[in-house]
């Protein structure tokens, strides 16, 4: 990746190293390691804090990212960003967005709303630069002092799996020192040493195609007065033959991405003088300069499995797609949100170790979802051959008056939870809202606002979930907390009806329950079911 410039908005700083005990005295064996502190290591670390599990996190360096990296974070990962305690902060720093707009050469195809339904707290998407989401990490971090030991300048060399821990090896500028974990949690990014020294392959396709990111600092907003929104471009007149992407980052940066094809000299394009220009013919007597640059290209693959023994793979070490869609960082996040509470319930003696090969199964189809969708876009916006050109550019055409044809236009399907149904944690009704992430609801008079998602986060983390309606009862039981529904309640009846609803520790939809007789036939044998307890 590029080197940021002299201009940049975000002040980046050397984090503490402080040279650990185990250096000269043996220290006790972990619950969890956690190799790597971007953004997935870091937010794994909080959400095991808040169930009570405590971890180490080894960092390699001594900083964030450089470079604003993952900036578009969708609706359902705010959402997990806000149980860990860091949504406020992100939401008043990022720039909120939900209109997209889609061009082909100089006329607008399309546009569309991402979140046109009311009665949600987080909104469809912000944009917010890495550096600072883990800077907030980082801070929500300090509030652990007893549950996470986050440790600067130390680096990972080896790992052994012993079959009831893994034996580690720690590299730091005092020199090394060994250590033990439950569990290893692989966080260390797309060219993961983990995989490397495992000897995992990732299995996927890789694309020639070679882009130019660039983020610019420009005073004045391309957007005119208009609030913030994506634009994206096939065959953009200011870059003949190519696509375009234009979104607005805080601190009046926007992130420009350029398609070069797969014959540029990355070296070559990431020069000033070959930037500028570019950004010039998109951007035109608007004053800007260069933040950030780099040239890419990308792959989408993942492991065959994420979980080998006591190693688990997390984020980009363990899947890695296109950038098309904002699906690489959400992605991660949803994966630490399906493994922290099955993990935690594990080493809390709650469950059987077998409920770890759920997150396996979850996650990898999680992962081929993303894959399947970064492809396509890929595909569509790079057509191969004569035929492909043809199909896309028919597409675009028919796309400005015929509905069914934008439903085919993929300029990067964005980032939307997958659903669980079916998979083998999951009710066996047939019920699309099974597996699904809980849709958000107000609770609560308008005069003093409150929200479902806010109201299940507070309550008992590590328990399952019932969203019980108004005059339904339930006796007390274990691992099950009870959220009570007011009287009356529009948006939760427009959500799930007159239902009770059982969620999963991570939020997704477990089963619905169509009466109190169904309810108090089923619900404990189902939650019993998923934790391999006993009667």
């Amino acid at each position: 990746m590029g080197k940021p410039s002299g201009i940049m908005a975000y002040s980046y700083k050397t984090q503490p190293y402080v040279p650990p005990k185990a250096l000269t005295e043996a220290e006790q064996r972990h619950k969890v390691a956690i190799v790597g502190a971007g953004p997935i290591g870091l937010a794994m670390a909080i959400d095991l804090a808040l169930r009570g599990i405590p971890s180490v996190i080894f960092a390699q360096g001594d900083s964030v990212s450089v470079g604003s990296r993952a900036i578009c974070w969708a609706k359902r990962t705010l959402e997990i960003f806000d149980r860990l305690g860091v949504g406020d902060r992100m939401l008043a720093k990022g720039i909120t967005w939900k209109i997209g707009r889609l061009f082909h050469g100089e006329k607008e195809v399309y546009n569309f709303d991402l979140l046109p339904e009311e009665g949600h707290k987080m909104p469809a998407f912000i944009n917010l630069q890495q550096y600072y989401v883990e800077d907030y990490l980082i801070d929500r971090i300090a509030d652990f002092p007893d549950l996470i030991d986050l440790r600067w300048q130390n680096d990972v060399v080896s790992h052994a799996d012993k079959g009831d821990h893994v034996a580690l090896q720690i590299s730091t500028p005092d020199g090394t020192y060994e250590a033990e974990a439950d569990y290893y949690l692989a966080c260390d990014g797309a060219r993961s040493p983990t995989r490397k020294r495992m000897g995992l392959r990732f299995t996927g396709e890789t694309f020639e195609e070679r882009f130019l990111i660039a983020d610019v600092h420009m005073p004045q907003s391309p957007f005119g007065d208009g609030p913030a929104e994506r634009w994206f471009w096939f065959k953009p007149p200011f870059h003949q033959g190519q696509s375009a992407l234009l979104h607005k980052q805080p601190d009046d940066i926007y992130r420009i991405d350029l398609q070069l094809g797969f014959d540029a000299d990355p070296e070559a394009e990431k020069q000033p003088n070959r930037v500028i220009p570019r950004i010039r013919q998109m951007v035109g007597d608007l004053p800007f300069e260069l933040d950030w640059v780099s040239v890419y290209t990308f792959t989408c693959a993942r492991l065959e499995r994420f979980l080998h023994g006591r190693v688990i793979f997390v984020g980009d070490s363990a899947h890695i797609v296109s950038p098309f869609g904002a699906r690489g960082g959400n992605g991660g996040i949803q994966d630490v949100d399906n493994l922290g509470w099955k993990l935690a319930a594990i080493l809390q003696q709650r469950a059987s170790e077998d409920l770890l090969e759920s997150y396996n199964e979850e996650r990898t189809f999680g992962s081929d979802e993303n894959i399947r969708n970064s492809a396509r876009a890929t595909n569509f916006m790079t057509p191969k051959t004569d035929m492909e050109h043809i199909f896309r550019d028919a597409v675009l055409d028919l796309a400005e008056t015929e509905p069914f044809a934008r439903k085919l236009v993929n300029s990067g399907r964005l980032s939307t939870p997958c659903s669980l149904n079916g998979l083998n944690l999951q009710s066996s009704a047939n019920d699309a809202l099974i597996g699904q992430a809980c849709p958000d609801a107000p609770l609560g008079e308008r005069s003093q606002p409150n929200w479902l998602l806010t109201e299940v986060a507070r309550t008992e983390m590590n328990a399952f979930k019932l969203l019980l309606p108004y005059g339904w009862t339930c006796p007390d039981m274990p691992d099950i907390a009870v959220i009570n529904i007011g009287k009356a309640n529009p948006h939760y009846q427009n959500r799930f009806g007159q239902s009770a609803i059982l969620l999963r520790p991570d939020q997704h939809v477990l089963a619905r329950f169509a009466t109190q007789a169904d309810l108090e036939a089923s619900l404990l044998r189902t939650v019993k079911t998923i934790l391999d307890r006993q009667s």
